[in-house]
Parts: C-alpha cells; sequence; structure tokens
C-alpha cells in the first residue's frame, strides 16, 4: 500500500482520459452486470417454482389448444394428485399500455394445484360461484388501486366473444397473496373464472384448454410420471409434452431463442470493444510517460518494481469501472417490478471479477513489459 498514491497519481494523470476511460468501462460492466443477471435467470433462476408440478402442453407447441376431456385420463395415472388447467387470456387493461399476465382456470382446479397462493374462504367461494369472476394478486391490486367488487374490462388480443366484441368484463371477487416471500413477489397476475370464458367464445373454442398443471404426490417421481403421460396420448391426434413447472415457465422465453448464447455473445462483444480502447489509453499513458518512469528508476526502483506499478495501475482502473458498473447494475436490479425477477447474484460478481482479472491482464502487461525494459539514458535524452 505504500505505493497507493504514486499508483493513484499515473492513473489520473490526465484527469479527463481517465475520466472517459473509467465512464466507458462503468457503463460495459453495468450492461455486463445486467446481462448476465439475465442469464442467471434462465440458468435456474425460477428454483422457487413447485417441485411437484409438472406441466402438460399439445406437443407441437404450448400454442396449440387441448380438448378439455383429457383431464379425467391424466388423473388416471398413477402418482398424479390433481390436475388443472389453463388458458392464457392476453387482455389490455387499459388503452396504450395496461399489459399483465391473466390466466382463465377452473377456481376449485386452481386451489387444489397452487396451494401456494393465500386467499380468504370468501373469497375462494364466490371465485367458484361467479361465472364472471376474477381473482388478482396484492401486487397487481395494489398498483391499480383495484378492490373488490371492482368491475375490470379487458381487450383479449387473442380471443373474442362470439358476438365478435373483444372486450371482456370481469367482477373482482378477490385478492389473493403468496405464502412466502418469494410468492409475494409473483402476485402480480390475475387469474378468470373458466365459466364465462368458455360460455362467451366462439364456439369453436369451446371445450379447449392451453395446458394442464398435474400437481404430483412424489416430485422423485416427476421423469415417471410425465413419460406415462405422454405414453398415453401417443400417436394420437392430442399429442402430449410434459415437463416440469420451471422448464415450461423458462421456455416462454426461449421461444425468441438461445438466451443465453445471445447474452454471452452481447457480453463478448462488449468485453473486446472495452478492451481495445482501455488498451490504447493505457498504452498511450506509458508513452507519455516514459522519462517519469525513467526517473523512478533513478531514484533507485528496481525495474520489476516499476513493471508492477504498471499493472497495478492497470488493475486499480480496471477494478474501479468494474465496482461502479456492477454497483450500478445491482441497483437498477432492484427498481425492477417484482414480475421480473433478476438481481445480481453472487454468480454474477464473480464473473465481474474475473473479467477485472483478464482485462487487468491483457491491458497492462504490454506497457508493464515496455517499463521493465526502459533504459535510463534513452528514455531521458527521448529515444
Amino acid at each position: 500500500m505504500k505505493y497507493f498514491g504514486l499508483i493513484w497519481a499515473g492513473l489520473f494523470r490526465k484527469k479527463l482520459r481517465a475520466f472517459l476511460t473509467l465512464l466507458a468501462l462503468w457503463s460495459a460492466f453495468a450492461l455486463l452486470g445486467l446481462l448476465q443477471a439475465v442469464n442467471s435467470l434462465f440458468n435456474g433462476g425460477a428454483d422457487f417454482l413447485g417441485a411437484n408440478r409438472l406441466i402438460t402442453q399439445a406437443k407441437t407447441s404450448f400454442t396449440q389448444p387441448l380438448p378439455m376431456r383429457l383431464i379425467t385420463q391424466i388423473e388416471a395415472v398413477p402418482g398424479v394428485e390433481r390436475v388443472s388447467h389453463s388458458q392464457f387470456f392476453g387482455g389490455q387493461y387499459q388503452e396504450g399500455g395496461g399489459f399483465f399476465a391473466q390466466f382463465v382456470v377452473n377456481p376449485q382446479r386452481l386451489y387444489d394445484t397452487y396451494p401456494e397462493w393465500v386467499i380468504s374462504d370468501d373469497a375462494k367461494r364466490n371465485f367458484v360461484s361467479t361465472q364472471d369472476g376474477a381473482i388478482v394478486g396484492k401486487l397487481l391490486a395494489d398498483k391499480y388501486g383495484w378492490k373488490v367488487g371492482d368491475t375490470i374490462p379487458l381487450n383479449s388480443q387473442i380471443w373474442t366473444k362470439e358476438d365478435g366484441s373483444r372486450t371482456w368484463e370481469w367482477k373482482l371477487v378477490g385478492i389473493f397473496d403468496g405464502r412466502d416471500s418469494e410468492w409475494k413477489k409473483r402476485t402480480s397476475l390475475m387469474y378468470l373464472n373458466y365459466g364465462q370464458f368458455d360460455e362467451a367464445r366462439n364456439p369453436r373454442a369451446r371445450g379447449l384448454a392451453g395446458v394442464f398443471v398435474i400437481r404430483m404426490n412424489d416430485a422423485n417421481q416427476a421423469e415417471k410420471i410425465a413419460a406415462a403421460i405422454d405414453e398415453k396420448f401417443e400417436n394420437s391426434s392430442d399429442e402430449t409434452k410434459t415437463q416440469s413447472e420451471q422448464e415450461f415457465q423458462l421456455g416462454f422465453a426461449r421461444q425468441l431463442g438461445d438466451i443465453g448464447l445471445i447474452v454471452n455473445l452481447i457480453t463478448t462483444a462488449v468485453f473486446l470493444s472495452i478492451l481495445f480502447l482501455t488498451g490504447v489509453s493505457m498504452s498511450q499513458s506509458i508513452r507519455e510517460r516514459i522519462p517519469e518512469l525513467a526517473v523512478l528508476k533513478v531514484l533507485g526502483f528496481r525495474d520489476r518494481t516499476v513493471m508492477l506499478l504498471v499493472l497495478a495501475e492497470a488493475f486499480l482502473l480496471c477494478f474501479l469501472g468494474a465496482l461502479s458498473g456492477m454497483l450500478s447494475a445491482s441497483f437498477l436490479t432492484t427498481t425492477l417490478p417484482p414480475e421480473f425477477p433478476i438481481t445480481t447474484d453472487s454468480r454474477v460478481w464473480v464473473i465481474a471479477g474475473i473479467c477485472v482479472l483478464v482485462l487487468s491482464l491483457l491491458i497492462g502487461v504490454p506497457p508493464a513489459l515496455r517499463a521493465l525494459r526502459i533504459k535510463i539514458v534513452d528514455a531521458l535524452v527521448g529515444r
């Protein structure tokens, strides 16, 4: 630490250049932190989801509906405890915005398969008995100021009524919360009663479900149960694909492509750009200070010490830029809505730390070697 003042002075010898370099590093590591936080989500960030649930969808795509009659056949599979169905509604609450997740469900079957939702007994009964009823999560209710008894109009982008209208009105009969902190964060969604939906929609679409949610007796038998379900409908007109709830949820986003690959490619491009920019800046700084480094040797600093001072300066530059960028990324992820569970966890910080070390070596070693080889006489006369 006795050389820290010397390293700091060298780094900020040209304040504008140092500030612009740090700004570039800040933006690069802030982007790296955010992108790798997204990558962490797609590499297991939905572990909180129920391990004892499976999702059965059409084999071709989850957008392809399945007939409701499959429920009884799935219930007959050994190891299946409860089965519910769910259909994505795709409604818009307000003009120009107001998009959030809505799912059409059978109320009682929802309670059977998702005990993680906490709701009053009165609200449960009202949701079952009200054909045009809806329940919403606490976060969503707080966001829009909804209360029980309100009528909520939704303009569906997917489903039309038999009369051709796309506007559906739902009566809010209950507000639910999560049983623990993880599930409380996910209460930004709405459930709609299947009764009105199936009765009012186009007759050709009646009796169909989007996916089936299976609650199992034993989570350790998940693969066996999933295989048994798919085997039951193999070579039929309604072939299925059954997977864990976690895999299904992450599959929505992966419809866009290999998110992990995309994120890593962007991160690599950013890293290479910053490597070039910072390397040029560092090399220019050392080139301008060759006489000063020669003076250090005159004063008794060994060649190896001068080399290490240059390496330390490169590390400090990368460390300051990375620290500020990662702290910014961490702050930004805490301000995201709960429905986007993205955090800069320890894995992301480790990746950033590795990048700092690699970047420090790549930009620091060439000028450090040059400092090591400086000949005092040549440097002082400007050769």
